[in-house]
């Protein structure tokens, strides 16, 4: 369990908690088998005698949680769907509108903003959007890229008027159509790594994330992604998240919703 946390902490800034060993195991036990090994002690044994950067990234890709879902949290894509798309549509920018997932897992958040966008009346008409999602797990990007869900990930949050409107049904499976899918580009991104090459966005969303990362990093993380905002960008985290001892963003009065702090800006 120390090797495990202290290579998920440095490598992507996971917190891995010493009394969730069950967890570990729920999670590496498939790679394990994947990989060959008779057994997660097996894995970790060639880890140490290795450190074989493949298996390393292998190993930190499958101990993040890569839990979403279609329209996950109803009030938080209404208030995009009614106020915050709507709102960037009406800026004045000749450019399209860039909305990054910046931790999509299978993709099911950055579809449900590109159906969002698409069904929304209140959008200005000639507003385009790009929408990027990015994830550290290849195996997630690809399943993403794919926009392929089963039955059982489609009933999760998807509400059926969508799903006939959007989706074919194809070998038990159900297809995200061309249009939706080939509104989205994908990257696989460390967000610990240098973002300064992706430019800037509009909204960056990293929602139900930091959580999950150990405290020391969480705010390198907000300060780098409030770096990729325009001026006058949006940051949203889980609705019940809260930010401390960070400068970069402040809120917005609506949960979760961040703006990118005008003195950050200055300094930035």
């Amino acid at each position: 369990m120390d090797l495990l946390a202290a290579l998920a902490r440095q490598r992507a800034g996971l917190r891995i908690e010493s009394d969730k060993a069950y967890l570990v195991e729920s999670r590496l036990n498939p790679l394990a088998r994947r990989e060959g090994f008779e057994s997660i002690e097996a894995m970790v044994a060639a880890l140490r005698a290795k450190r074989e950067e493949r298996l390393i990234w292998a190993v930190v890709e499958a101990l993040t949680l890569n839990e979403t879902a279609f329209f996950r949290d109803r009030e938080v894509f209404a208030h995009l769907r009614d106020e915050l798309l709507p709102a960037l549509s009406r800026l004045p920018r000749e450019r399209p509108i860039r909305i990054w997932s910046a931790a999509c897992a299978t993709g099911q958040e950055v579809y449900s903003l590109a159906m969002t966008a698409a069904e929304s009346r209140e959008i200005a008409p000639g507003a385009r959007f790009e929408f990027f999602g990015s994830d550290i797990s290849e195996r997630c990007l690809e399943k993403a890229q794919s926009g392929l869900y089963t039955q059982f990930e489609v009933q999760r949050g998807l509400p059926i008027r969508l799903l006939v409107k959007h989706f074919e049904n194809q070998d038990e499976m159900w297809a995200i159509s061309p249009r939706i899918r080939q509104a989205v580009r994908w990257r696989r991104i460390n967000l610990l790594s240098d973002l300064s090459s992706l430019g800037k966005f509009d909204a960056i969303l990293l929602r139900n994330v930091l959580p999950g990362m150990d405290p020391a990093v969480q705010g390198r993380v907000i300060e780098s992604l409030a770096a990729r905002l325009e001026d006058d960008g949006v940051l949203l985290l889980g609705a019940r998240e809260a930010l401390q001892g960070v400068s970069a963003v402040r809120p917005t009065g609506v949960p979760g919703l961040f703006a990118r702090d005008p003195s950050f800006s200055a300094a930035a």
